[in-house]
């Protein structure tokens, strides 16, 4: 490849449009915040905000120059029911009001190795909802591939998006799962297609909107946790940890170990070549803000070893969403930080301990590398590198994880370097180790 690549990043928090120059560096990036719309009379339930992420990547689109590809990455536990009429649906996953009854239709974990999940986080929940209530379904997208047919007019399925946690896939036949057939639902779904495969060019009327050479080719797309991963299994770089952080935290261990307890929200996602990955993840992101509040500033060692001395601690948890604890409410031991800054070195001690505590149940081999939003500063690698003395911990040079993994897919197939990354800063906190220890019995309890 030549050219450039676009980006469509949709992420449950921000969207980002990114060009990447044949290098693979960023050139050009535009982005604003997400968020839901609520109901309303044509869809009673909490929905993706469909049009306004396509008004942004048109104007994005436009803006960014020529391109030789599109590729996108996105979000999980998202997709688009399209009717005969052209009609689409689709529900936000964090929607109250799914019907009970869908857990009686669920394949069994050792099936799907989904686990069940709150709200819609479990797909087949939503498609079950969505085909109760549409007027005459014709097909159904994952979020990725909706915006590949949208720029490019053909219709896709994809084996990333289908495996994360979804029911609706059997990630050790690689197909779709006995739910599938068991609802009817088989024909909704088009053909299955590599994360890398060219769909075809964008749209006349797309080219002609944005500026973009018709010939500008459209590739299928990926979940983006494992577009994240996607480059370092481009480089081969095995077995190694991922530690994917954004509104989720995600660890994902190539060659990993450890027994999957669907009770601890351990799964198998399905990485871009098709394979089982063994993962687990909590809510990261979301908690890190419930502890640290808004705007947090840095921590550094000795604000946590302050933390540890006091026997200070945050015990699990402060999201409902998934994670091995979501049934409880977290709280806080000891004396409630006060100052912005031990605030947030609570927030980074706590979710240092919850990573490690997921490495430890994945048995999660080789190297451990932080990508995404808590690469951007140094303190909760830091924290992890102290919690596993012992193990490689690095930072990975970039925090655009899922979009350079969405760019890397235009090249998949070429000689791919390892992405850059660097050591983690080392940290010395006194006691850690006896407080971790304590951390975990009570966070078990």
């Amino acid at each position: 490849m030549t050219g450039g690549v676009a980006v469509l990043d949709i992420g449950k928090t921000n969207i980002k449009v990114l060009a990447f120059d044949a290098a693979g560096a960023v050139v050009s990036e535009r982005s604003r915040p997400n968020a839901p719309l609520p109901p309303d009379a044509d869809q009673p339930w909490l929905r993706l905000d469909l049009e306004g992420v396509w008004t942004f990547l048109l104007d994005a689109l436009r803006e960014i120059g020529p391109v030789e590809r599109v590729s996108i990455s996105t979000h999980g536990a998202a997709g688009v029911l399209i009717d005969e009429d052209g009609r689409v649906a689709a529900m936000d996953y964090e929607w109250d009001g799914f019907d009970p009854a869908y857990d009686a239709l669920r394949p069994t974990f050792a099936e799907t190795l989904s686990p069940a999940l709150p709200r819609g986080l479990n797909l087949g929940r939503q498609l079950f909802h969505l085909t109760r209530n549409a007027r005459a379904p014709k097909a159904f997208l994952t979020y990725p591939q909706y915006w590949a047919w949208r720029l490019s007019g053909v219709m896709a399925s994809e084996a990333t998006s289908l495996g994360c946690h979804t029911d609706l896939w059997d990630p050790q036949m690689g197909d779709f799962s006995s739910l599938v057939a068991r609802m009817g639902w088989r024909p909704l779904f088009p053909p299955v297609r590599r994360a890398w495969e060219t769909l075809g060019a964008l749209r006349p009327e797309i080219a002609a909107a944005t500026g973009l050479s018709a010939n500008t080719q459209v590739l299928t797309g990926a979940h983006d946790t494992n577009a994240a991963i996607a480059p370092y299994l481009a480089a081969q770089q095995e077995p190694f940890t991922l530690v994917s952080t954004g509104t989720w935290v995600v660890v994902m261990a190539v060659g990993g170990q450890g027994a999957l307890d669907s009770n601890a929200d351990m799964l198998a996602n399905v990485d871009v070549r098709g394979d089982p990955l063994p993962c687990a993840r909590f809510m990261g992101g979301r908690e890190f803000a419930a502890l640290a509040g808004e705007n947090p500033p840095e921590p550094d060692a000795a604000d946590v070893a302050a933390l540890v001395a006091a026997d200070v601690c945050a015990l699990p948890a402060f999201s409902d969403q998934g994670g091995p604890f979501a049934s409880r409410t977290g709280r806080v031991e000891g004396a409630v930080p006060q100052t912005p800054r031990a605030r947030a070195a609570l927030a980074t001690l706590y979710s240092g301990l919850m990573t490690a505590y997921l490495i430890d149940r994945l048995e999660a081999p080789g190297e451990i590398v932080v990508e995404g939003g808590f690469a951007r500063h140094g303190a909760f690698a830091a924290v992890l590198a102290a919690l596993l003395p012992g193990r490689r911990v690095s930072v990975a040079a970039s925090v655009s994880g899922a979009a350079e993994g969405a760019a890397c897919l235009a090249r998949w197939g070429e000689a791919a370097a390892p992405p850059r990354v660097a050591p983690a800063p080392i940290w010395t906190i006194p006691g850690l180790e006896t407080y971790r220890a304590r951390w975990r019995v009570s966070a078990e309890e």
